[in-house]
């Protein structure tokens, strides 16, 4: 078993190295010095490994917590290495994300005078995508798109509110026939603005 004050003693050699903890858990230390926590597991009848982070980032203490997390997962059926790549990938498909796909690859908006395109890309990104963008756009409600536009028609742009909203749903429909979302919430907003 490992303990912190060996960890703070264990230097680099000129071969990777591998100082196993307990239950599957390990440190391993390349030649350049840098130090990665690794859980080594079993999930349906094959081996997996998990990255819990870097030492001393993550103290022993945490890769020890983190190992136990993971276990408990495996315990219920889950693996915890395609949780994790599930949840990684669920952030890199975020509103923005998509907005620029389908901004690239829609030949309706390629059509588009370049002025329309600067103007509408103006709307999404003052109102709509600092609030949203960020977020992965399964995620997004339509209450949380309405907050966004009603503080457009708060300040009298009205046209603006729904030329975005629009422009919203055109995204969400894109988003829709690359599987990226179910439903288009801009459907849902008919009527509230």
């Amino acid at each position: 078993m490992l303990t912190e004050a060996a960890l703070r003693a264990e230097k680099p050699s000129d071969k990777q190295r591998k100082l196993f903890d307990e239950r599957g858990l390990y440190l391993l230390i390349h030649p350049n010095g840098s130090r990665y926590w690794r859980f080594k597991y079993r999930h349906a009848g094959r081996e997996k490994l998990l990255a819990l982070g870097t030492y001393p980032d993550v103290t022993l203490k945490r890769a020890r917590e983190k190992r136990d997390e993971a276990r408990k997962r495996i315990a219920d059926g889950i693996d915890p290495s395609l949780e994790k790549k599930a949840a990684k990938e669920a952030n890199t498909q975020t509103l923005r994300v998509v907005y620029e796909e389908w901004l690239n690859k829609s030949e309706k908006v390629q059509s588009l005078a370049k002025s329309t395109r600067h103007r509408d890309s103006g709307r999404l990104e003052t109102y709509i995508l600092p609030t949203l963008g960020s977020r992965p756009i399964a995620s997004i409600k339509p209450a949380d798109l309405l907050a966004c536009l009603q503080r457009m028609e708060a300040k009298g742009i009205h046209e603006s509110a729904v030329r975005a909203r629009s422009l919203i749903g055109r995204i969400f429909r894109y988003a829709i026939a690359t599987q990226r979302v179910d439903h288009d919430i801009t459907q849902d907003l008919r009527g509230a603005l």
